[in-house]
């Protein structure tokens, strides 16, 4: 019985050590994804679009700039994207990197080509893995183009950003592929028309602001959506409010189910109210001040979309939870 069990405790020791040893050697693969043929240019109309796209409703400045340097992009001012804030979730704390055009520790040495290939298919520059948080997969060529025109214009900051850092959960999921960049599920358009219509909202919604990205229930681990989509439930900490630091926000359901979809009742004007006021509540994970820089024409496409989704039924109770408290399951 003794040699049995032995035996039994060696399999089972060969094979931790086997699979350790394969996370812990493959984890961090390459991947290889097409690159665009996509190029900056120096025109002052893809320039605007950048800029309104980068401070506006693609907040690319909430996640590349330090969260003490907010107000002031609320204020107008157009800091730097130095990178500065981080995410910290089971698979690691990842952290946004400086894309100035600083050539040592910013984007000034990447193509164009590469910066549309981070953009579309969440791919580094060499070749890593980047956290599909960005929800531009499907953003369209001219769109892409007007982002990386407006970052080739910024100044130039030396800013060296500390690299992510993987938990073993995280090198886990990676080595044995459940988390992997994600490319577009089809093929994102060249140009797409701006208007007040419930097709460009979907594309505000879903390739530009990530609305779904927020307000649908995740695995954490994954990423993967455990909930229905819009019908909201995620749990995200506290930004941008130090003081509020260990609090939790759920995100609301924003489908048009009368019970519990937190617009339902709305009508376009008061949407289109609430977004340009801006926030009302200290430390919310939503980037109010890039939202309220959305024109009006966006906010009406964005309402009419949402309107047009399926009602869902949520279980969010309320949106604000204390350090210590239980989030509902």
């Amino acid at each position: 019985m003794k040699k049995i069990l032995l035996t039994i405790l060696i399999i089972l020791f060969v094979f931790v050590a086997v699979v350790l040893g394969y996370i812990m050697t493959s984890w961090e693969k390459d991947f290889y994804a097409p690159y665009p043929d996509l190029a900056a240019v120096d025109d002052s109309a893809v320039l605007a679009r950048g800029e309104y796209l980068i401070y506006g409703p693609g907040h690319c400045a909430y996640c590349h700039i330090s969260p003490d340097k907010i107000p002031a992009i609320a204020a107008g001012e157009r800091v730097p994207l130095s990178g500065g804030w981080e995410m910290s979730i089971p698979p690691g704390t990842f952290r946004a990197p400086n894309i100035t055009p600083d050539k040592e520790t910013g984007i000034g040495d990447l193509t164009d080509a590469e910066l549309a290939r981070s953009l579309r298919y969440m791919v580094k520059h060499n070749n890593k893995f980047m956290l599909p948080v960005m929800e531009f997969t499907e953003m369209s060529d001219d769109d892409i183009v007007a982002i990386i025109s407006y970052l080739r214009t910024q100044e130039a900051v030396h800013n060296q950003v500390p690299p992510t850092e993987y938990t073993f959960l995280g090198k886990t999921l990676m080595a044995f592929g459940a988390l992997k960049p994600q490319g577009p599920g089809k093929t994102p358009p060249t140009s797409v028309k701006i208007d007040s219509t419930v097709a460009y909202g979907s594309y505000i919604a879903n390739n530009i602001a990530n609305c779904l990205g927020c307000h649908t229930a995740r695995d954490m681990k994954t990423g993967a959506f455990t909930g229905p989509l819009y019908a909201g439930g995620l749990p995200l900490p506290s930004e941008y409010a130090p003081e509020m630091d260990g609090y939790m926000f759920l995100t609301p359901n924003i489908t048009p189910d009368l019970e519990t979809g937190v617009i339902a009742h709305w009508d376009e004007q008061t949407f289109i109210e609430r977004f340009q006021y801006g926030r009302l509540q200290p430390g919310s994970p939503m980037p109010w001040e890039a939202y309220a820089m959305m024109n009006e024409i966006e906010l009406k496409a964005l309402f009419r979309y949402l309107l047009s989704l399926e009602p869902q039924k949520s279980n969010v109770i309320k949106t604000v939870y204390e350090p210590g408290e239980e989030l509902p399951e």
